[in-house]
């Protein structure tokens, strides 16, 4: 059976591409840790649970059968599926002030990038800020539409210096106070590359850290 037969909801959202850099700029598959693949996987179940409304036991066991979840860290998937899906009305209400539109108006992919980005802002600080910024735009890119990667941008990047003032604060201070573009600089195919590495070793230190 195909993962589209048996998908609780209406399907899997599409990807842009399954292998190199995506026409968006998106990185390549070997270059992903293990916790940017728990964070595609859960993007997949969010998914689900946004256009089918879906009990998310069975949202859960479809995404753990898909292939190549056990390359993922599991347990950063589980807390970012039931995360989200606990803390949903939270994450909508700090979401929703930094809209231009209504939230039925953003996609579904955009949502559940958004909904990861600020969970992590606010539950995982052994993941940098940057980092969580630059991995929520790849998912956009991957499984998104072509611009948006730019409104989950723009609406985390809002979010960060109240959800990690002082981390924030910190980086740019060491900037000369310069706001942080880090859509604009995954636009290239070099950037994006440097941007997945960067992530890949932050995201690496933290699942040793942890474990």
């Amino acid at each position: 059976m195909s993962d589209e037969q048996s998908t609780p909801a209406s399907g899997r959202p599409p990807r842009q591409s399954r292998g190199g850099l995506t026409s968006t700029g998106a990185r390549k598959a070997a270059s992903k840790s293990n916790r940017s693949r728990a964070r595609e996987f859960a993007l997949q179940a969010l998914y689900q649970h946004l256009v089918g409304g879906n009990d998310v036991e069975a949202i859960d066991r479809f995404t753990r059968d898909l292939s190549g979840f056990h390359k993922a860290d599991s347990v950063h998937y589980d807390a970012l599926l039931r995360g989200c899906i606990n803390s949903q009305v939270d994450l909508d209400a700090l979401i929703a002030p930094k809209l231009d539109r209504t939230m039925a108006e953003i996609s579904p992919i955009e949502h559940a990038s958004m909904w990861i980005g600020v969970y992590e802002f606010q539950h995982c600080p052994d993941v940098p800020w940057r980092v969580v910024l630059n991995e929520c735009i790849e998912l956009a890119k991957e499984f998104g539409g072509t611009d948006g990667h730019k409104y989950v941008n723009a609406v985390l990047n809002g979010l960060a210096p109240t959800l990690r003032a002082a981390e924030v604060e910190h980086d740019r201070a060491g900037k000369g106070s310069a706001p942080a573009q880090p859509a604009a600089k995954a636009d290239t195919a070099t950037d994006a590359a440097a941007d997945a590495a960067t992530d890949a070793a932050a995201d690496d230190a933290a699942d040793q850290a942890a474990g």
